[in-house]
């Protein structure tokens, strides 16, 4: 019940009235984002914790990357347990300049039991054309352990992924894409036409001129005023500080895994009412064994079942609740709290509730 309260307390946080928002909170510009980069490495140092010999390619690795270095070794001749093969992925931030740092993120492609101590050999990374953007080397740390031996063994998180702090160096910068444009368009997180025109408004009234157009409800289109030519970032530091009220849809969300429960503060009601009752099935096993007195002649023993049953229907204790047509997301509440229900049955309710077409609000369950 305490956890159902909690619950309802945070949905009453949710029914106040809905606050201006940041334009940079809610949209962002086309052509600024994030890049994903992706490359192979070879994690050394290892305490007898790397892949084992039935994992051929860290050899082989191994063996090419002595090669470069004017090593030359026999394949077969290798046999090493304090090397691990990795994946590195990171994300390029956008603007990221040549010689800034990033983490990356190590993860073993083998049969390597752990990455504690290692260190990560130079390695390049890619970016979806198949350029290379960035480079990375460090230590791992992995904030993680696994010991053992052949009886028992211990492990703490997840020792073979970690993180090589600042252990990227960008290489190859991003095309600058705010560079001699005449035009921007902001994309929206969540598209949707009230918001992009309230976007739109919220521009033109603050640069006294249309300088925002509605492409559609996920984009605005922006003409550079002659002002700001040549200052675009100023331009846009002016625009992303506008506030505006989104609008977003009417949704209810239920996580039946977890119980919890999320409405939103447009969500709307029809007149229902609405009874809530629990019936409880408790089965109880206690076989009983039956067996001959000593030294009988005959009889064998015998296992004879028994099985209580308790119905506990809790029908007298269900009330009948009446939420009236446009209830707001309050009076929901106090009308299912009065019901006495937990979060688990509030999920039901809410199902039978939108089955029946009272519910005016989009029902998603994940």
């Amino acid at each position: 019940m305490k956890r159902f309260l909690l619950s309802m307390l945070l949905l009453g946080f949710m029914a106040q009235p809905a606050l201006a928002i940041r334009i940079k909170d809610i949209a962002s510009f086309d052509g600024v984002r994030d890049n994903q980069l992706v490359g192979y490495g070879l994690v050394v140092g290892l305490n007898g914790s790397g892949d084992s010999d039935q994992t051929k390619f860290p050899v082989q690795s191994l063996v090419n990357v002595l090669e470069r270095m004017g090593v030359t070794v026999n394949r077969v001749d290798i046999k090493v347990k304090n090397l691990a093969a990795v994946m590195v992925t990171a994300v390029l931030a956008p603007f990221a300049k040549q010689g800034a740092t990033m983490d990356v993120l190590v993860s073993s492609l083998g049969d390597a039991t752990s990455l504690s101590g290692g260190t990560l050999l130079l390695s390049p990374l890619k970016g979806g054309d198949g350029q290379v953007y960035a480079v990375a080397q460090g230590a791992v740390s992995t904030n993680a352990f696994s010991y053992g031996g052949q009886a028992a063994s211990a492990q703490k998180n997840h020792p073979t992924a970690g993180r090589v702090p600042g252990g990227g160096l960008v290489e190859r910068e991003i095309p600058n894409v705010l560079v001699d444009r005449s035009t921007l368009k902001l994309n929206l997180h969540q598209p949707d036409f009230t918001t992009a025109n309230r976007i739109s408004k919220a521009i033109n009234d603050k640069f006294k001129t249309v300088l925002a157009s509605n492409i559609d409800p996920g984009s605005v289109l922006l003409v550079i005023p002659p002002d700001y030519k040549g200052r675009t970032v100023e331009f846009v530091a002016d625009l992303e500080r506008l506030e505006v009220t989104p609008d977003n849809p009417a949704k209810v969300v239920l996580n039946e895994r977890t119980g919890t429960i999320v409405i939103g503060d447009k969500v709307r009601i029809s007149t229902v009412a609405i009874s809530h009752g629990n019936l409880t099935l408790y089965i109880k096993e206690t076989p009983e064994v039956s067996q001959p007195t000593p030294f009988s002649n005959t009889g064998s023993t015998q296992v004879v079942p028994r099985t209580s049953i308790k119905v506990n229907d809790n029908a007298d204790g269900a009330r009948l609740a009446v939420v009236e047509a446009g209830a707001n997301i309050g009076e929901v509440v106090r009308a299912l709290n009065s019901l006495g229900v937990t979060p688990r049955d509030l999920i039901g309710i809410m199902q039978a509730i939108k089955a029946s077409g009272a519910l005016n609000a989009e029902l998603v369950i994940i």
